[in-house]
C-alpha cells in the first residue's frame, strides 16, 4: 500500500491511546462524556448496514475502480474493513490485533479482486463476528492493546470501528458523504481527532467551532492562536485528511498542515 493511502488512513485512525471518559468544549462549558460500548456497537451495526445496502448496488467492474483513498481501489477499502473487523475481535479476545504489518497489508492485497459478493459476505461475516464478541459478557474497563504497542480501554473500541465503517464508506466514493454521516458520530470523531492533536510541537493552538461547539488542539508553544471556523463536516473532512479545508474560515493565520502519525 503507498505511503500516501497509509499517511491518510493513520490521520483518520489514529491508534494513541485515549480514555474511556474525555472532555469536550461545548458552549463555552466542559462536558464529560463515557464512552457506551452496547450504544456504540449498535451505531456500528447500523453503519455497516447503511454501507452493505450501498456497496450491494455496485458490480464487478466498479468495485474494481479506485476509491477515493490513493492507490487503493474499492476493493481495498471491502477488505480493509473486514479484516479490521477480524482485527479488532483479536483486540477484544486478548490477542495480537495483527500478525504484522506485512502480513494486514497482503491480506488486504489478496482479498481486494475478490468478486463483489464475496467482498459483501466477508464484510458482513466479519462484522458479525466482530458483533458477537462485543454481546459476550467482558470487563469493558480492561485494557486492550492494539497496534504497535498501543492502548486502550476495551469500551473505546466499538467507537473505533464505527469510525472505520462510516469513514471508509464516505471512501468508496458511491454517494455517502461527510454530510451524510450521523451527527453524534461527527462531533465524536471531531473531539477524538483534535484530541489527537493536543500538545502536539507542530500545529498551533487551534480554536475548531462550528459556531456552536468549540474544540481546542494543538500547543501554545507552536505558534499564535488560530480559530477555525466551518460546518461540523467540513471542519471533520480537514482533520481526518478528507478535504482540504477550502470550505472553512481560517483567523489569526493560516489553515494549520496536520502531519501524519
Amino acid at each position: 500500500m503507498p505511503d500516501a493511502t497509509l499517511d491518510h488512513i493513520a490521520r483518520t485512525f489514529d491508534l494513541r491511546a485515549w480514555s474511556v471518559a474525555f472532555t469536550r468544549t461545548c458552549g463555552g462549558a466542559i462536558v464529560e462524556t463515557m464512552a457506551d460500548h452496547v450504544r456504540d456497537l449498535a451505531s456500528v451495526r447500523d453503519a455497516t448496514e447503511r454501507l452493505l445496502t450501498a456497496a450491494g448496488k455496485l458490480n464487478n467492474d466498479s468495485v474494481a475502480e479506485p476509491s477515493r483513498l490513493p492507490g487503493w481501489t474499492r476493493g481495498h477499502v471491502l477488505a480493509h474493513l473486514a479484516r479490521n473487523a477480524d482485527a479488532l475481535v483479536n483486540v477484544l479476545s486478548g490477542r495480537p490485533m495483527y500478525a504484522s504489518a506485512e502480513a494486514r497489508d497482503a491480506d488486504i492485497d489478496r482479498d481486494a479482486p475478490l468478486p463483489l459478493d464475496a467482498q459483501l459476505l466477508d464484510v458482513r461475516e466479519s462484522a458479525a463476528h466482530f458483533q458477537e464478541t462485543g454481546a459476550a459478557p467482558a470487563d469493558w474497563s480492561r485494557t486492550v492493546e492494539l497496534r504497535n504497542g498501543v492502548t486502550d480501554t476495551a469500551s473505546g473500541v466499538p467507537l473505533r470501528r464505527w469510525a472505520e465503517v462510516e469513514l471508509h464508506h464516505v471512501d468508496l466514493g458511491i454517494g455517502y458523504e461527510l454530510e451524510d454521516l450521523p451527527a453524534e458520530f461527527t462531533e465524536r470523531e471531531i473531539t477524538f481527532l483534535t484530541d489527537r492533536f493536543t500538545g502536539h510541537p507542530d500545529v498551533p493552538h487551534t480554536v475548531v467551532t462550528d459556531g456552536t461547539r468549540a474544540w481546542s488542539t494543538g500547543s501554545e508553544s507552536a505558534g499564535p492562536g488560530i480559530t477555525v471556523t466551518g460546518p461540523a463536516p467540513e471542519l471533520l473532512g480537514w482533520l481526518c485528511g478528507r478535504r482540504d479545508g477550502a470550505g472553512l474560515d481560517v483567523r489569526g493565520g493560516a489553515l494549520p498542515t496536520l502531519p501524519p502519525l
